[in-house]
């Protein structure tokens, strides 16, 4: 299997990330609603807690808009986006016990955690999207801990980056389900 083919194996399967994306969207404005009406700490648990459920959510999104919500056995890619869950999940303990010091920072720190992950994906799916995505997040959580901005700030940026890349890779997936059969009936020939 090419590394091309690997990776539109891997836009197949998982609808080009877009619905983990999104998943991960809803997880934050879960913690945005918990870093408003709640208190910091619930927020922070409510984003921990949420994160165990992207994947899931995600893949059953994946297969209510068409997608396998896997890849195929022997897919490299595969091997390299588990490595990059454990990377995240490696993070998870710093940015918790940075929390524990100064709350407003385990947002900002979640967003360069979060950030570092999508530019993996960027080789995972073969997009350009992906280091966009990673950039801006990485960014939002460097200006946000800057400018030491609130929690519920800091929740809510996520949530809506997420949801606005959610879109954007929603997008671009359909495009590159359309031109897909063609692409496949030419590889045949």
């Amino acid at each position: 299997m090419s590394v091309t083919q690997a990776q539109s194996d891997m836009r197949q399967g998982y609808y080009s990330g877009a619905t983990g994306i999104l998943a991960s969207s809803l997880a934050w404005f879960v913690a945005a609603g918990f870093a408003a009406l709640a208190s910091p700490p619930q927020a922070v648990w409510a984003l921990l807690i949420g994160g165990m459920f992207i994947h899931p959510v995600g893949l059953l999104l994946c297969r209510l808009l068409g997608s396998r919500g896997s890849h195929e056995k022997g897919n490299p890619l595969g091997l390299l986006a588990g490595a990059s869950t454990f990377w995240l999940i490696f993070c998870l303990p710093v940015a918790y016990l940075l929390s524990l010091w100064q709350p407003a920072l385990f947002f900002p720190a979640m967003l360069l955690v979060i950030g570092g992950r999508y530019l993996v994906f960027a080789t995972i799916y073969g997009m350009r999207l992906y280091w966009v995505l990673g950039l801006v997040l990485a960014g939002a959580g460097f200006a946000l801990a800057v400018l030491k901005a609130s929690v519920f700030a800091g929740a809510l940026a996520g949530a809506v980056l997420e949801a606005v890349f959610a879109i954007a890779c929603v997008v671009q997936h359909r495009r590159f389900a359309a031109i897909m059969p063609a692409r496949e009936r030419r590889s045949q020939h």
